[in-house]
């Protein structure tokens, strides 16, 4: 019976209290969204797992160790969605969107699911904000995506950040790295985890991205890409670093980024917070020219990034930024016998309709009870309701924070407006 009453390993239930925390980090990044003039895309929470094997990569993690994959009632292999990119190419093929004007320009806030250990902003259903780019093959793409991530950071308080940047190539260049990466690993072989050693032929690369102690040291004196890269990407790579200078957007080369999804290429990056070490990345991305081709669409250029809330609420928290609470309540009513009790009912009712938050009582509370409970609440002002206002058809508004008192109609217009509403 306990556990019924505990939320599943690797979950979070954001309460009440702190759900003002959410929205202000929502709101700030739609906003941010909206003046790049993304706009939103909304997908469904479970797809065909095939979508995920042939999108993600079947030498990921994500893919062997962490999706939440089940058969379904027809039969069907089905997916608990682990990423939201794989899930937007699939709508916009579906719809035909992405054969309209481009470039497609869209962003996402919404659960992802994998099965990991819990950690810190890392939990096994956590909330991610995505941009989606399509269309573009130029580098104001890239820089344009790159800016959007770095506005919205510094609009959230998170000052001090740097883009770390690679670029790992092309389907031309990536297999004189592959084969470079094989030569260097080859004599290791027998010293790399036995995940290492089953992507080993497959996909190399991936050995520059384990988690393993033992693995991480041997990768450390590895080929980068950069060495390997053809004209083509060079030139994209190097006029991107040109663009974030013209911006002032600060970045550092960082060849040991090459993203844990199989279907990057060219440029990729993350941010990391300077402030507060190992979990200081807060956003990470780059293109992914080939997935569209990939799942069945038309040869289309792209990019994007993820960005985790709950990692970015942790960074913020972290850093002392103050997030404004929400008003919860503008007014509060306080009856005083049925008569009043059913005027307060209507007026309440009248407010609310006029987009004016209103509270009444709802626990038969005495008004010593009642206004306790309105200062709980936050209630920016107060009225008692009795006999005599009834009688009058006047109350009087009392501002919490302040004390002033000031009388008004017993009225929905004559209450918005004195309290300026």
């Amino acid at each position: 019976m306990a556990e019924i009453i505990k939320a599943p390993k690797g979950t979070h239930d954001v309460l009440p209290s702190e759900s003002y925390r959410w929205h202000y980090l929502e709101k700030t990044l739609r906003d941010v969204a909206a003046a790049f003039n993304f706009r939103e895309i909304r997908f469904p929470a479970f797809e065909h797992t095939e979508l995920f094997i042939r999108g993600v990569g079947d030498t990921t993690d994500v893919v062997q160790k962490e999706m939440y994959t089940f058969e379904d009632k027809g039969g069907r292999s089905i997916t608990l969605r682990p990423e939201g990119t794989a899930s937007v190419v699939r709508a916009l093929i579906e719809s035909g969107a992405i054969t309209g004007a481009l470039p497609v320009k869209c962003y996402y806030i919404a659960p992802n699911f994998r099965y990991e250990k819990p950690q810190a902003g890392r939990l096994r259903q956590h909330h991610q904000f995505g941009v989606e780019c399509f269309g573009s093959p130029y580098p104001e793409a890239d820089a344009e995506v790159i800016s959007l991530a770095d506005t919205y950071l510094h609009k959230l308080g998170i000052h001090d950040i740097t883009v770390h940047i690679n670029s790992i190539g092309c389907p031309n260049c990536r297999p004189n790295y592959h084969e470079a990466l094989r030569e260097y690993f080859r004599p290791h072989l027998a010293e790399l985890c036995e995940t290492c050693q089953e992507r080993f032929e497959r996909n190399p690369m991936r050995l520059l991205d384990c988690k393993s102690p033992i693995c991480r040291e041997i990768a450390k004196n590895a080929p980068t890409t950069l060495d390997y890269l053809c004209d083509d990407c060079r030139t994209h790579f190097n006029r991107v670093l040109e663009l974030l200078e013209i911006m002032g957007v600060g970045y550092e080369i960082d060849p040991g980024i090459v993203r844990g999804l199989d279907y990057y290429t060219g440029p990729v990056f993350e941010f990391v917070s300077n402030d507060i070490g190992a979990q200081g990345t807060v956003c990470g991305g780059g293109r992914y020219n080939g997935l569209v081709e990939q799942l069945g669409g038309k040869p289309t250029p792209a990019l994007g990034f993820g960005s985790g809330l709950e990692r970015l609420l942790l960074v913020m928290e972290a850093l002392g930024v103050d997030i404004p609470c929400e008003d919860v309540c503008d007014v509060y009513l306080a009856p005083v016998g049925e008569k009043a009790s059913n005027a307060a009912q209507k007026l309440t009712l009248q407010l609310r309709r006029a987009g004016i938050a209103a509270e009444r009582d709802l626990c038969a509370r005495s008004v010593k009870a009642q206004m306790k409970y309105a200062d709980k609440l936050g209630a920016r002002y107060t009225a008692v309701i009795g006999d005599d206002e009834i009688s009058s058809g006047m109350i009087r508004l009392r501002d919490m924070k302040t004390g002033e008192q000031r009388d008004c109609l017993l009225s929905a217009d004559s209450i918005a407006a004195a309290i300026g509403k």
